[in-house]
């Protein structure tokens, strides 16, 4: 058994703090507002995300995240790729000198164009060694309803990544361990963008021919980002790559889809928001520093050269579909 912080309340934060209760462990889960903490606490649910799931009396919710962060061996970073750097910035002062950092959030940051892993290492002044990436087909409602499924524990010290995977394992989830940091977060931060393009075909009206050309096109695109910044080809026909890629792309449960599906309706972003809790997709903020980074790696991306056409510079969706099916014809 470890101590396990879980820093953030949403609804993957939630079910992970879940895992880890039902996997024999301490958890404290960290809430930004007073009242979900105290809904939490007191009802052992959590009303905006996962209302009607009931979450294990041992995980103990607080607003303070230094009491939070006080002696945990895994600090899971639950909050979105864009505002993990400010978090961290005042997390990093309460962190234990051997403490795990266990990266949960899917983006590519916007400016600096760095991983979540490399955004905690830079902020936080820790060894890459002490960062493990988890990522795979985790839809987080499924997970919180004890579904089975499996994921990824990718980090460069075999032993820590035993330690998280051990500490995660539960007979509803069965993680594996990577030591492939770079593959698994590529993987995990272009399957939203890939699926935003899933949705917008739906939207439109197009069907499973087009979702799987879609799907395959995009994870060939994902491959080559990924194998131009270092990471192992193998990678991509496992769980973090393929795996996450088909789960964001073909679930009514993944925000990106539905976002990408409102888009393909014809409706605006701030529209499509209303659809995902007033949020707006992970994928729509990491087209642009996809594409960024793809261009500055020599990287051909057209499909997500696509969806950032149209989140960012007011494409039409149908326009898009015709350029993308009028490219230069060559080999698969």
């Amino acid at each position: 058994m470890v101590d396990v912080a879980v820093m953030g309340a949403g609804a993957w934060g939630t079910t992970l703090a879940k895992v880890f209760a039902d996997a024999g462990n301490a958890v404290s889960l960290w809430a930004r507002r007073p009242e979900l903490a105290d809904a939490l606490n007191e009802t052992h649910r959590n009303p905006d995300y996962l209302p009607d799931v009931t979450l294990p009396e041992a995980i103990v919710t607080s607003t303070d995240a230094r009491e939070c962060l006080s002696g945990a061996d895994l600090a899971v970073l639950a909050v979105p790729s864009q505002t993990l750097r400010d978090n961290l910035a005042t997390w990093r002062n309460y962190l234990n000198g051997d403490t795990t950092l266990v990266s949960i959030s899917k983006g590519i940051e916007s400016d600096t164009y760095l991983r979540m892993s490399q955004v905690i290492a830079e902020v936080t002044d820790v060894s890459p060694e002490r960062i493990t990436v988890l990522s795979g087909p985790n839809l987080a409602r499924e997970i919180a309803a004890e579904q089975p499924a499996a994921t990824v524990i990718a980090c460069p010290d075999e032993n820590r990544a035993k330690l998280v995977q051990a500490a995660a394992a539960t007979p509803y989830l069965r993680p594996y361990t990577n030591s492939d940091v770079v593959g698994v977060e590529i993987g995990g931060a272009c399957k939203n963008v890939i699926a935003l393009a899933c949705g917008m075909a739906r939207g439109r009206g197009l069907g499973d021919n087009t979702a799987a050309t879609v799907i395959t096109r995009g994870l060939a695109e994902i491959s080559r980002l990924g194998e131009a910044l270092g990471a192992d080809p193998r990678t991509f026909a496992g769980l973090a790559g393929i795996g996450d890629l088909v789960a964001t792309c073909m679930s009514s449960l993944s925000r990106n889809r539905t976002f990408g599906e409102a888009l393909g309706a014809g409706r605006s972003l701030e529209e499509a928001k209303k659809g995902t809790r007033g949020q707006v997709a992970e994928g729509v903020i990491s087209s642009q520093s996809i594409c960024r980074l793809a261009q500055a790696n020599g990287v051909d991306m057209p499909i997500t050269r696509a969806v950032y056409a149209v989140c960012h510079e007011g494409l039409e969706v149908a326009e898009t579909v015709a350029k993308l099916m009028g490219r230069s014809k060559k080999s698969e």
